[in-house]
């Protein structure tokens, strides 16, 4: 057994299902959200922590375009991933297998860097997307903006995490069931 990380869209089913494989198989699980406050601690990580909270949410989604929400990801994600890297190798040292998840290990970062396998989970339908992200906004704070920012996370960044997955050679998954399939191979093999 050993390690691996799950990353896609918000609102995918990630935590979901790193919890049940990591259940199931004995594993820890670690999110990388649960890392912000510690993170936000940070001078200079607090400003991208806070990133996208700090916008006036109904401005952003007017002015912005998909190219440019993705770049906005990336540069938080990249700004975040030494110190997010520097946790998941300590955790490795601790020899205990671990299930990684989180939006911002993105694929070129784990390409780059990590040593284990990983799947992108893409959501399987906008409608669940939209529903999760009602039950438990990521940001958005009325309905309007709420579906504005599932709408992002399927019709934006979804094409994204697939596109930089299949260049960076990783398996994306729109079906829980065939994710968790071919994570449990992965970690069992």
């Amino acid at each position: 057994m050993r390690h691996a990380f799950i990353t896609g869209i918000p609102t995918a089913g990630k935590s979901h299902l790193a919890k049940k494989i990591s259940e199931s198989l004995g594993m820890s699980f670690i999110k990388i959200d649960d890392w912000r406050d510690e993170l936000q601690r940070d001078p200079i990580l607090k400003e991208w922590v806070d990133f996208f909270r700090n916008k006036n949410e109904e401005e952003y989604w007017q002015i912005t375009s998909p190219d440019q929400e993705w770049e906005d990801l990336r540069n938080q994600s990249e700004a975040l991933w030494p110190a997010i890297l520097k946790k998941i190798k300590e955790t490795q040292y601790l020899d205990r297998p671990t299930i990684f998840e989180g939006v911002n290990i993105l694929p070129h970062l784990a390409h780059r860097d990590l040593d284990f396998p990983g799947i992108v989970m893409l959501g399987d339908s906008f409608e669940v997307v939209l529903e999760r992200n009602k039950q438990e906004p990521r940001w958005g704070s009325t309905d309007e903006l709420i579906r504005k920012e599932a709408e992002a996370f399927w019709n934006w960044e979804r094409p994204r995490y697939a596109a930089e997955a299949g260049k960076y050679g990783f398996k994306v998954f729109s079906d829980p069931s065939a994710a968790e399939k071919e994570l449990t191979i992965l970690l069992t093999v």
